[in-house]
């Protein structure tokens, strides 16, 4: 390994090298048929991912924030309602309750595997509670059978935010296994597109019709100049759609290389005292979207970052202030202690570079930077 070589935290140049014939000849199928709004690129994306997530159907946004606005507007959500999530998730995941008129009521998370605590959830719930958004982090699944039963007792939807989870199981099935999926294509995924993107994904008629109409104008399927109600433009780019229908065949293999990868980093990082590895649950296909270990503290965690990145060790924070302490949300008169499992994890946790490209000699590498750290 040369010490001036810099490991990427993703390096999506390497994935584009591996598979660049495909990819550009998909591209210029797009621009020499002058396909580039809907059409059988995004249609035939849409059939093929809701098959891979083994669902009736899939339909294509303009990204992932796109996803779960749409997703919500579409279960009927409106102004004066509550919609439970997580404090340690992307603005993404709250802001579109709000943008919905509704109210973002948070619970703290798992300490263990750092998804909704699923023991916090019945008593966040009042009259005025519609939906739960689980939010599927780090590549693994939340504890989805409780949450379904909990939302079926009180009559909720469940959104499930898959934008780190292509491919990630609860009890050996692809999720989302409760009534609707939003995923984010953003370049960076696991299943990423070279700009932005995202879909719908849910077993209902009704939501996924709902959610066509919405991303494109309101438009009476099939009619150009009829509008069943006023919609926005979140329509999948058709140049999106190619990259990201090739990319789906190599999503399993890149998972098992993720999990490979993972599987080196929790044995190279075992003796290591003051580093806690990724927890997988029993019942969960974790898809390691991000390798994220647990540090002593804050200012072990900022040491470590800086130290690697002197050593040229791309590193990231994933979410370094949790959003019930953001200003977006000083409305909510949160303050810091409210939710204290998700305000340690945003003060201890690392992420560590993770690609399906990564070489053995790479994650060697890393590791044995961390181990000097720690060894003085």
């Amino acid at each position: 390994m040369n010490d001036n070589q810099t490991i990427k935290f993703v390096d999506l140049k390497a994935q584009y090298f591996s598979i660049k014939d495909e990819i550009d000849n998909a591209i210029k199928n797009v621009i020499d048929n002058t396909a580039f709004i809907m059409g059988e690129n995004v249609t035939n994306f849409e059939k093929e991912f809701a098959a891979y997530c083994n669902a009736k159907h899939c339909v294509g946004v303009s990204n992932g924030t796109s996803a779960l606005f749409l997703a919500l507007k579409s279960a009927g959500i409106k102004h004066d309602d509550e919609v439970i999530t997580v404090p340690n998730t992307f603005i993404a995941t709250a802001e579109v309750i709000t943008h919905c008129g509704a109210k973002v009521k948070f619970v703290d998370i798992d300490p263990k595997i750092y998804t909704i605590n699923v023991d916090k959830i019945k008593n966040a719930i009042t009259p005025q509670t519609k939906a739960i958004i689980p939010v599927h982090l780090f590549g693994q699944s939340c504890n989805m059978k409780p949450i379904k039963e909990i939302a079926e007792e009180n009559d909720l939807i469940v959104i499930e935010d898959c934008a780190q989870a292509h491919g990630a199981e609860f009890n050996n099935k692809k999720v989302p296994v409760g009534d609707i999926g939003c995923f984010s294509f953003f370049p960076g995924k696991n299943l990423g597109c070279y700009g932005d993107g995202g879909a719908v994904v849910t077993n209902n008629d009704e939501i996924a019709k709902k959610v066509d109409a919405w991303r494109n104008h309101g438009r009476k399927h099939g009619s150009k100049y009829e509008h069943d109600f006023e919609g926005l433009n979140e329509r999948l780019d058709a140049l999106q759609a190619a990259v990201l229908k090739v990319k789906l065949k190599y999503l399993d293999k890149w998972t098992e290389a993720r999990r490979r990868n993972a599987r080196l980093y929790n044995e190279l990082l075992s003796n290591v005292d003051d580093v806690i590895t990724p927890f997988e649950a029993d019942y969960a296909k974790h898809v390691y979207h991000l390798y994220v270990i647990k540090t002593k503290n804050r200012e072990k965690r900022d040491k470590l970052q800086q130290f690697l990145k002197d050593n040229k060790i791309e590193c990231g924070v994933h979410y370094p202030i949790p959003l019930h302490l953001q200003s977006a949300y000083r409305y909510m008169n949160l303050n810091e202690e409210s939710f204290p499992v998700t305000e340690e994890a945003a003060n201890t946790m690392l992420s560590l570079p993770m690609f399906p490209e990564m070489t053995e000699e790479q994650i060697r590498y890393v590791v044995e930077k961390i181990k000097v750290y720690y060894n003085g």
